[in-house]
């Protein structure tokens, strides 16, 4: 008789732990994984966000340039850094949700399929 198969007759609760055990692991790797799709969602929005500012800001600022006769006392500097910092703060948020990719979801729960898959092969040669 296949090992698993005596295993179901005579421990069903070994089994059911078992189960369970694999349940909350699906369910702990699941929330892992919502919760770094939703951080990264929310570094795009801003991101998106910060890129609309930047634009606005641009083209603010690229009006100003054009009409505004430039004196020697005036700071033109700031016409570049107006958009200049929420650009830089864009590409900082695109960067942090690139490298928010950590371990692929449900690895754990492949290597322990894996595993478990292993161990039922070793027990049906032997």
């Amino acid at each position: 008789m296949h090992p698993l198969i005596r295993l179901i007759a005579t421990e069903p609760q070994l089994l059911a732990d078992h189960a369970e055990a694999y349940a909350a692991l699906l369910s702990a790797e699941f929330g892992t994984a919502s919760s770094a799709l939703k951080r990264r969602a929310v570094l795009g929005a801003a991101a998106l966000c910060c890129l609309g500012v930047a634009a606005v800001l641009g083209g603010v600022a690229l009006m100003l340039w054009s009409v505004v006769p430039l004196a020697p006392s005036h700071t033109p500097w700031v016409l570049v850094m107006a958009p200049a910092v929420p650009a830089v703060l864009a590409i900082v948020c695109l960067l942090a949700a690139r490298s928010s990719a950590d371990a692929g979801p449900f690895d754990n729960v492949r290597s322990q399929v894996k595993t478990d898959m292993a161990m039922l092969r070793e027990l049906a040669a032997a």
